[in-house]
């Protein structure tokens, strides 16, 4: 029966069936051939349409809402400000602030596409116009928006949490360090890069002569309350003020009133277009929601989580060999599937796997969307890819040839991230 769950998944998605309708029949299969089994039809629709009644859901289209508005406010641009005006004028320092441009953004949006295309759009043209080659510019922007998912609050994470019962809050915090110690390394590279094939130095000190000539207190108080957004989210969530949904609720009225009355930004009549793409945003992801509250049922009544655990336990003694194989796995499905969808199908299977060899369900967290998270850059998914394909207008083959090297630095995190529990959980109380 389980093998059966797993070719039919296999063939529809090669048969490139929608995801929701994909994650739907295959919860049919053990019903189909068994008809005594618990999980008929009207079973799975009810499961279907309970699993969407969940408080923790709701943060999802918040934090959506939220990063859309931020994005439309152009807060991403205020944000580069003030981390060029810093390191703007060092080796690799404008592409180092791309980064840590990223790191807060994804603080604000959640999403790795999202953080992309915002930061993207603003830096690339920027970038490009002061010497440096186009191509790596979309690699850097393209993997640097995958901390979009890493750093929280996180809607990866968010779904994890739904499917393995680990705390959000937990969760969250256990996804600082990674985010940081991934952006230092993406950096790392960066000045590496850029000490090989130069700078044009004039123009670097034109740029960030104009910004300075503004003086710092300017520039930081156009910043301000672009860089407090991430600070009144977090910080609400982990000083107890707010549950991450409530969190989720206020970055949508603390956006609403930075780029409306304070930066001005964003105009009354936009408010409209703004709910109409969050709703377009989201409810693709609610189909697939509500398919993979089913989907995880099914599995729990046909036992194939402690199944695979058992024969991989039996087959596969080491635990360094297990995680490795694991990660192994986690990189070629973040190559061919979304990472929703994903965490969704593979959580309610891999978590009870991790706890029988002892990793901590919040580590494991960690390395599942780290691992997917380089997804966004590899073909033929490669979400990040195509959204700076589409800012570019280069072929998306160039943008990932041009990335390989980011995607190292970013795999070396990924293995001080598995083999260091540490990195994830020191924060973690």
């Amino acid at each position: 029966m389980i093998g059966a769950i797993f070719t039919g998944m296999i063939v529809l998605l090669l048969l490139a069936v929608p995801i929701s309708v994909v994650i739907a029949m295959i919860s049919l299969i053990p019903y189909g051939l068994d008809p005594t089994f618990a999980a008929s039809p009207m079973f799975i629709l009810r499961q279907m349409v309970s699993g969407l009644d969940s408080i923790t859901l709701i943060a999802i289209p918040m934090f959506v809402l939220s990063g859309i508005i931020m994005a439309r406010g152009g807060i991403s641009k205020k944000l580069f400000n003030v981390f060029s005006y810093f390191i703007g004028d060092k080796t690799g320092g404008l592409p180092c602030a791309v980064v840590i441009t990223c790191l807060f953004y994804g603080a604000i949006s959640g999403s790795a596409p999202a953080t992309t295309a915002a930061v993207g759009a603003m830096t690339i043209p920027l970038l490009t116009a002061l010497g440096y080659d186009l191509s790596f510019c979309a690699a850097l922007v393209a993997i640097s928006g995958g901390l979009g998912v890493i750093i929280p609050p996180s809607i990866p994470f968010i779904l994890y949490s739904m499917n393995s019962g680990a705390s959000v809050g937990a969760l969250f915090i256990a996804g600082i360090l990674p985010g940081v110690l991934i952006g230092v390394c993406l950096m790392a590279y960066s000045v590496f890069y850029c000490k090989k094939h130069g700078e044009d130095k004039k123009k670097l000190q034109e740029n960030i002569g104009e910004l300075r000539q503004k003086g710092f207190l300017h520039v930081f108080m156009d910043s301000f309350w672009a860089l407090l957004s991430p600070v009144i989210i977090l910080g609400s969530i982990y000083g107890g003020i707010c549950t991450p949904t409530e969190a989720a609720v206020l970055s949508v009225v603390y956006a609403l009133i930075v780029c409306l009355f304070i930066y001005k930004t964003l105009r009354w009549n936009e408010i409209y277009a703004v709910l109409r793409e969050g709703v377009e945003t989201y409810a693709p992801i609610l189909f697939i929601l509500g398919a993979a509250q089913a989907f995880s049922r099914v599995l729990t009544l046909t036992q194939a989580p402690q199944k695979l655990a058992e024969a991989m336990g039996s087959a596969i003694s080491s635990k360094v060999a297990l995680i490795l194989l694991i990660n192994v796995f986690l990189l070629f499905v973040g190559m061919v599937m979304d990472t929703g969808p994903a965490i969704l199908i593979l959580t309610p299977i891999l978590v009870p796997i991790v706890k029988a060899v002892g990793i901590d369900p919040v580590h494991f967290g960690v390395i599942m969307i780290v691992n997917l998270a380089i997804g966004f850059v590899t073909p033929p998914i490669g979400n990040n890819l195509y959204v700076a394909s589409t800012l570019t207008k280069l072929p998306v083959t160039a943008i990932a040839k041009k990335a390989m090297p980011f995607m190292a630095a970013f795999f070396i995190a990924l293995m001080i991230i598995t083999f260091v529990p540490q990195v994830s959980l020191l924060l973690v109380p």
